[in-house]
C-alpha cells in the first residue's frame, strides 16, 4: 500500500503496488524441484558413486523417492500453480516407468514353473522350527537359506527332511530341493580382504521336470550406512566374483537366490543383473522385518522368467521370507 499526501497534509489517494508474477514464485520453485525429482528417477545411473558411494545408496531408497512426488503434489495444490502441476507429470511418469510394472498382479501360472524361497533365518534365530515349518508350507520345488549355524542347522535338516530329501550344505548357505541334485560345489564369492574360513556360495544342478537349472544360493556380505556414506565395496567384490562364476556357467537355465545385501538397481549389483533377469512384479520389501523398507532379499535368473515375487509372514529372523514363482523357457 503505497499512500500520497496533499499539499493540505491529508491523504488523497491510496494505491496498491504489486510485483508482477509475485504469486506464482513459489510454483516455479515447485516446478523446479519436480524437475530435478524426475530427473533422479530417470537419470539415477548418472548421479556420481563418489564419494561414500553416493549413488548406489540413493538406488537403494530409489521407490520411496516417489513420496516427494507426493509432498510437491499436495504443495503446488496449495499454491494452485498450473505451472508446478504440470511439472509434476515429469517424476510421476519417471516413477511409473520404473516401478508401476511391479503393482500389476502376478500373471496365471504358464505350467513349466518352479516355486523358490529365499530366506536369511538369521542366527540368532530362536525358533529354528517354526521357521522350518513356516517355509515348508509353502510347497515350494526349492528352498534356500542363509545364516546356517550350528545348532539351528541340525534343526533345519531334520525338519524340512521329509518333503525335501535333496539338499547341500557348505559354509553358512544351504539348498533343500524337492527334485534330485548333481554337480553340488562351493562357489568362492569370499572379497580378498576376509579371512579365510568364510564360504557364502553353494552351487548345485536341479534335476527338475522340465530340465535341468543350475541353482545358486549366495550371502553377500553385509553394507552398512554411516557418515561416510554406503560402505558396500566388499559386497560390491563378492558380486563380482558371483557374476563371473554365473557368466562361465555351462547349464542354460540358472535360477540365482540369496540375500544379496542390496536392491536390484543398485549399481553394485551390476555384475549380477546385467546378465540375470529380476522379478517383473511386486515390490516384496524384505528388510528389516518390523519395518520392511527394501527387498534385498532376491530370485534372479537366466533363461527363465521371475514372475511375481512376494513376502510370507515374518519368522524369527530380521529379513522376511520371499517366494517367487520361476517360469522356465
Amino acid at each position: 500500500m503505497v499512500e500520497r499526501t496533499g499539499s493540505g497534509g491529508g491523504a488523497v489517494a491510496a494505491e496498491t503496488s504489486v510485483v508482477p508474477g509475485a504469486g506464482n514464485r513459489r510454483g516455479w520453485v515447485i516446478a523446479g524441484v519436480a524437475v530435478v525429482v524426475g530427473g533422479v528417477l530417470g537419470f539415477h545411473r548418472l548421479v556420481p558413486n563418489w564419494p561414500g558411494r553416493l549413488g548406489s545408496l540413493l538406488e537403494s531408497f530409489l521407490p520411496w523417492v516417489g513420496l516427494l512426488v507426493i509432498v510437491l503434489l499436495v504443495a503446488a495444490l496449495v499454491r494452485r500453480s498450473a505451472v508446478a502441476l504440470v511439472a509434476l507429470l515429469l517424476p510421476v511418469g519417471a516413477w511409473v516407468h520404473a516401478f508401476g510394472g511391479l503393482l500389476l498382479p502376478g500373471g496365471e501360472s504358464g505350467g513349466r514353473e518352479l516355486v523358490v524361497v529365499q530366506h536369511n533365518v538369521s542366527d540368532e534365530n530362536r525358533d529354528p522350527a517354526g521357521t522350518a515349518r513356516a517355509l515348508s508350507a509353502v510347497g515350494a520345488d526349492l528352498i534356500a537359506l542363509e545364516e546356517l549355524v550350528d545348532p539351528q542347522l541340525a534343526v533345519y535338516e531334520k525338519s524340512l527332511a521329509a518333503d525335501y530329501p535333496h539338499h547341500f550344505v557348505r559354509g553358512s548357505v544351504g539348498l533343500w530341493s524337492k527334485h534330485p541334485l548333481s554337480g553340488e560345489q562351493v562357489v568362492d564369492i569370499k572379497p580378498p580382504s576376509i579371512e579365510e574360513g568364510w564360504s557364502r556360495g553353494v552351487r548345485a544342478v536341479v534335476h527338475s521336470p522340465y530340465g535341468d537349472v543350475a541353482a545358486y544360493v549366495a550371502h553377500l556380505p553385509s553394507v552398512r550406512v554411516g557418515a561416510g556414506g554406503l560402505a558396500s565395496q566388499r559386497r560390491d567384490e563378492s558380486a563380482a566374483l558371483l557374476g563371473r562364476a554365473i557368466a562361465d556357467e555351462s547349464v542354460e537355465a540358472v535360477v540365482l537366490l540369496g540375500d544379496l545385501n542390496g536392491v536390484v538397481e543398485d549399481r553394485g549389483l551390476g555384475p549380477l543383473t546385467s546378465q540375470l533377469g529380476v522379478a517383473e512384479r511386486g515390490f516384496a520389501f524384505s528388510f528389516p522385518a518390523a519395518f520392511p523398507v527394501a527387498r534385498i532379499d532376491q530370485v534372479m535368473a537366466r533363461s527363465a522368467t521371475v514372475g511375481h515375487i512376494r513376502t510370507l509372514p515374518a519368522t524369527g529372523s530380521d529379513h522376511l521370507p520371499v517366494v517367487a514363482r520361476v517360469a522356465l523357457g
